[in-house]
């Protein structure tokens, strides 16, 4: 499987009296579900954020060496501009219709939650009205879709037997916010979060996709969170599920 996003470049002045440092330093942060996955013995290619751009697939024969992509915390310009566009004005495959078209075809994909995920800040992820959002589960609001819930809030299962949520614990530990989504009426609502969607699944042409409404890392989702015995069991499952016959 193929997870793209969740990393950034965080870039910090030091000011130490008269002198001040600018530095700058990659961060990670799949880690938690990276170990997970390959804890559970999936093998996951990590393609952190700024690579994004330049190395995700750009054909469905590309595409075909997964049986699941995951978007974490990755915006829909990284997907759509290459440097061959962005830099040079030519043309170049547009990969949110590649991902939707092979989806159809039998792929298994996932949107995970966070500041550049579904909407986003201030609606920087864009991924309302696309070819993505045609395919997930859930509606996307064009604007700034956060709910942050810094006093802490709860997923709790609705009951309908699922593969993805088999053995999981009924109420889960607490999150810090999550994504206001809408779930599409042949979606299976499998969790939810302030009677919002927080998980759901649906099926699309011959494949499979996953919305996960808030975060695989912090700082929605917190220690409490990524250590619960269940974190590694939901997505061990959900990418189960979404590779399929694959």
């Amino acid at each position: 499987m193929l997870l793209a996003g969740e990393s950034w470049v965080a870039r910090t002045t030091d000011v130490k009296g008269f002198d001040a440092i600018d530095r700058a330093q990659l961060e990670i942060g799949a880690e938690a579900l990276l170990a997970a996955l390959r804890g559970a013995g999936h093998d996951v290619v990590h393609l952190p954020s700024h690579l994004v751009a330049t190395d995700f697939p750009a054909s469905l024969d590309e595409l075909g060496e997964y049986d699941v992509v995951i978007l974490s915390d990755i915006g829909a310009n990284s997907l759509l501009l290459h440097p061959q566009v962005f830099n040079q004005g030519r043309r170049f495959p547009n990969r949110l219709k590649l991902l939707a078209e092979w989806v159809r075809g039998g792929g298994g994909l996932a949107m995970a939650g966070g500041y550049l995920s579904f909407q986003g800040f201030q609606g920087k992820a864009n991924f309302h009205d696309t070819p993505i959002e045609e395919v997930l589960p859930v509606q996307i609001l064009p604007y700034d879709d956060r709910v942050e819930s810094p006093e802490g809030v709860f997923g709790e299962l609705t009951g309908t037997e699922h593969p993805v949520t088999a053995g999981l614990d009924q109420q889960w530990p607490v999150l810090l916010g999550y994504q206001k989504l809408t779930a599409k009426p042949d979606a299976t609502v499998l969790a939810t979060v302030d009677s919002r969607p927080l998980l759901a699944v649906r099926t699309e042409g011959a494949g499979r996709t996953l919305a996960f409404a808030s975060d695989i890392s912090p700082h929605w989702a917190p220690a409490e969170f990524l250590e619960w015995d269940g974190y590694r069991r939901l997505f061990d499952q959900a990418v189960t599920w979404l590779a399929g016959d694959r």
